[in-house]
């Protein structure tokens, strides 16, 4: 199988090293210094006392890679936008598009999902269409990752802790296509789960990204820290309860208090969140899919969203403050 990761960082780079030794022909578009270590080393990854470097086709143009079985997309959501209008070449008539980032995509609402807002543009996460223009919903397969990653440096991956990929067609059907591709991923090491309901595994991460994120972007704390002080916990499951209203209404609850995703929360320790790493980067951050996204399905099905609504400012008023949004 051709397999080309757009966006070699931290996840990308991960699952493209795992990909490569299940025996798939792994290419990756990438610039800069990424592009030259990619040449020269290939992808590299690390796991404990563990490294594996695999040789990668890596090019600046997509046009240089061509047609591809399947396009693993692990950019940041601000980056996306970029990503649609370079991404064409790769793309023929059977070609799926793997979505491995966080918050809420700009094809949640597709396949028949959501009700009575089934089919609805996302303005939040996709302002002009321009995203779901380029990567018509027909190729899209869904993934939710459980995994935490870094970058020791351009090409280098560290994996900490975590293996899990859950995959599915945003209209919720066992095609052969995901089925195969769910094979793969199992084949090439990954905890892969194949989900009924794509949009609820994305919705259920979301429901700790969506506070913990902007909260430890904001104080510079680490998750441990956050949960730890009553009043910021009290403030995260007010919003949590917030977002908990608006996925039963487009179909998807959550049997779960605020309180037991804290506990899960718990469990993976004391760590820096994928967006204080980004402020502390200097890197643009994924406000609009973590929380403006969930705003805006509140104004779609009625549900009052003023706490979402108060992170979300103090939270954009910060990155804007930094230039970081």
């Amino acid at each position: 199988m051709k397999v080309c990761i757009y966006g070699a960082g931290a996840i990308g780079g991960w699952i493209g090293v795992k990909l490569a030794q299940a025996g798939c022909e792994v290419s990756v578009v990438a610039r800069g210094a990424t592009l030259q270590a990619l040449r020269q080393d290939g992808l590299v990854l690390r796991h404990g006392d563990t490294r594996t470097s695999v040789p990668v086709k890596a090019a600046e143009d997509p046009a240089a890679l061509g047609v591809q079985d399947l396009v693993v997309v692990a950019v940041k959501a601000p980056a996306l936008a970029a990503v649609a209008e370079r991404i064409a070449p790769l793309i023929g008539a059977d070609t799926m598009v793997m979505t491995a980032m966080n918050g809420v995509p700009w094809w949640f609402l597709s396949g028949g999902f959501g009700g009575a807002h089934a089919g609805k543009r996302l303005a939040a996460v996709d302002p002009q269409g321009a995203i779901a223009a380029a990567i018509p919903d027909r190729h899209v397969i869904g993934c939710v990752v459980h995994a935490s990653c870094s970058l020791d440096g351009p090409g280098q991956v560290r994996l900490h802790f975590g293996n899990g990929l859950i995959i599915g067609e945003p209209s919720g059907e066992a095609t052969p296509r995901v089925q195969a591709l769910h094979a793969l991923l199992q084949k090439a090491g990954f905890d892969a789960r194949l989900s009924a309901q794509i949009q609820k595994d994305v919705w259920y991460k979301l429901w700790g990204n969506m506070t913990v994120n902007p909260i430890s972007a904001l104080t510079g704390c680490t998750t441990d820290l956050i949960l730890n002080d009553d009043l910021v916990r009290g403030f995260i499951s007010t919003v949590m309860l917030e977002a908990r209203d608006i996925g039963e209404r487009i179909g998807i609850p959550i049997a779960e208090s605020p309180e037991d995703r804290h506990a899960v929360t718990r469990k993976l320790g004391a760590f820096k969140t994928s967006m204080l790493q980004d402020v502390e980067a200097g890197r643009a951050v994924e406000l609009d899919a973590l929380v403006s996204s969930v705003r805006e399905l509140g104004q779609l099905t009625g549900v009052p969203t003023p706490f979402t609504d108060a992170l979300l400012g103090l939270a954009r008023l910060q990155a804007r403050q930094r230039g970081l949004y």
